[in-house]
């Protein structure tokens, strides 16, 4: 879902919004490759190891370590472009707010399976909710609407898989959604 949210947030706002400074490519191959691509070299390498059974990771504390892991190559790469400035400081700011959601849901790992999906797709309807409430003169229905149906089919995905129960697929869209839009928020406050 980070690939997504900064998708949006490179691509889909109007040239006013972020500072764009050419590299708008660079950016989202960094961050797909910190946040994709890597994490997914990590749960294989874990998985082909065994460190993990799954990569369903069906048991709540199969899922601490590689969170963990995840959480800190996040807590990283964020670091990494704030000290580097080389970006605008609300994608900075967006960046943290996922690595947020993603120790939240560690930290509830240890007591719960709450959905990593569902934290992530409420997180990018947030964003861009909150977005859409701030831009003036820039159509999002589109954004909000793709949004809505992705939260849709995953959350009924997570169920018909019996992954999750529906408290479970709820309370990671709340989690997700809560902190993602309410964060956005308060960067244009």
């Amino acid at each position: 879902m980070p690939s997504l949210i900064f998708a949006f947030l490179l691509f889909g706002l109007p040239d006013s919004v972020m500072l764009k400074s050419g590299n708008q490519g660079l950016v989202f191959f960094v961050i797909v490759a910190n946040t994709f691509i890597i994490p997914l070299g990590i749960l294989m390498t874990m998985r082909f190891t065994k460190v993990i059974p799954s990569l369903r990771m069906e048991d709540r504390r199969e899922r601490i370590f590689p969170f963990s892991i995840i959480s800190l190559l996040y807590m990283i790469t964020a670091y990494s472009f704030y000290i580097k400035d080389w970006i605008d400081y609300k994608l900075i700011f967006a960046l943290f707010i996922i690595t947020i959601c993603l120790i939240l849901l560690t930290a509830i790992s240890f007591f719960w399976k709450i959905s990593a999906h569902m934290i992530g797709v409420g997180g990018l309807l947030g964003i861009i909710l909150a977005y859409s409430m701030n831009i003036q003169n820039h159509n999002f229905l589109y954004y909000t609407l793709a949004a809505i149906l992705l939260s849709g089919v995953i959350g009924t995905s997570r169920l018909h898989l019996n992954a999750h129960t529906a408290l479970e697929v709820l309370a990671g869209f709340l989690l997700g959604f809560g902190v993602c839009f309410g964060s956005s928020l308060m960067i244009w406050a």
